[in-house]
């Protein structure tokens, strides 16, 4: 690598490592809070004491879409920086959002039995599950217009960063409606609860999902979402690093092997429901991404003989495109409607008039 690509990879990553701590600190100190749960309501029913039931949007909604975008744009300006063209970036892109986007919800009723909640680690496991053959049909389509293919382990790894990337920064919207949290820190033995009392979560209000499901608001309870935030942003950086040095390979095993790894740790720290088993059904379909990537990075499609160079600057040109800036907002609304609408809870609103200022 020559030293300009080398400074100017660089400081990609330090842009990037800001804009990932900056929102990550301030969410642990300030999400847990009872006033970063809604983030507004509005009317949609009037009732017959004059007041109007209200629809809340979230949050959760806010920040799950800016991880959908955020993941999403790091891995659209990976796939460009490997040879992909723009309507092939975002076709793969587009299906896999299209397909693990509304698996978050039915992945969670089949294994929780709740209609009215989200899994990251089902749609997560769905989307490792496709990858590889999106990005062999994408291939397919892309040779087939008369275009180079893209290199597949340095696609695969873009995607493992664009993922990496996503899910860590969407434990911010679990700070903020109290999900996905850690054991009180009352029940470890002396020696655990010593260690982790100074980095514990307090949550407060009675509408965050730690408060109505366990009555653990105002409790110490593990860092689980703050932990699993922290990790990702590593993995992602440390990735992004092997990336740009030109050894995708290695991003591959860290991003998923890492994520993975930690989703099955993590879900012993873990208070809230997770199914019937000790072992849970999102431990077991992590466990298992991990032999099936490896098998498919034996098959011959995936084999890469030539040496990987990223072409970032040409990655980051793309960001700036008409469509691509389009697609991003549009992403941003749908997942923000469709997280932030929370349908566990209500609000009833009042309008009047202040006499004093006519």
């Amino acid at each position: 690598m020559s030293k300009g690509r080398f400074m100017f990879s660089l400081f990609f990553m330090l842009v990037l490592a800001f804009v990932l701590l900056v929102p990550a600190i301030w969410g642990v100190r300030c999400l847990p809070s009872e006033k970063y749960q809604m983030l507004a309501a509005f009317p949609i029913q009037h009732l017959e004491n004059g007041s109007w039931k209200g629809m809340n949007l979230t949050w959760y909604g806010l920040l799950s879409a800016s991880a959908y975008v955020l993941g999403t744009a790091l891995g659209l300006v990976l796939l460009r920086a490997s040879g992909a063209p723009l309507w092939a970036c975002g076709l793969t892109a587009m299906v896999l959002l299209c397909i693990c986007v509304p698996a978050s919800r039915w992945i969670a009723r089949i294994v929780e039995g709740k209609r009215h909640t989200f899994t990251v680690g089902g749609a997560s496991f769905l989307g490792i599950l496709l990858a590889p053959w999106v990005l062999v049909g994408v291939n397919m389509l892309i040779t087939r217009y008369g275009y180079p293919s893209i290199p597949a382990v340095s696609a695969l790894a873009a995607m493992a960063l664009a993922y990496t990337c996503g899910e860590g920064m969407g434990r911010l919207a679990c700070l903020s409606f109290g999900c996905c949290y850690g054991k009180p820190i009352r029940s470890l033995s002396p020696e655990k609860a010593r260690f982790f009392k100074p980095m514990a979560i307090i949550f407060h209000g009675k509408t965050k999902k730690i408060s109505y499901a366990h009555q653990l608001d105002g409790e110490a309870v593990l860092p689980v979402q703050a932990l699993t935030l922290f990790i990702h942003i590593f993995l992602c950086l440390a990735g992004l690093g092997f990336f740009l040095g030109g050894k995708p390979l290695w991003t591959v095993f860290l991003c998923l092997g890492g994520t993975q790894i930690w989703r099955v740790l993590s879900e012993f720290l873990r208070a809230d429901y997770r199914g019937e088993q000790v072992f849970s059904a999102y431990q077991i379909m992590a466990l298992s991404t991990l032999p099936y990537i490896f098998l498919c990075l034996k098959l011959p499609v995936f084999s890469e003989k030539m040496v990987f160079v990223p072409d970032l600057k040409a990655g980051l040109a793309l960001l700036w495109t008409p469509e691509v800036l389009t697609g991003l907002f549009l992403l941003w609304i749908l997942t923000f409607f469709y997280t932030g609408r929370s349908t566990v809870t209500g609000s009833e609103l009042r309008f009047f008039v202040h006499g004093d200022r006519i």
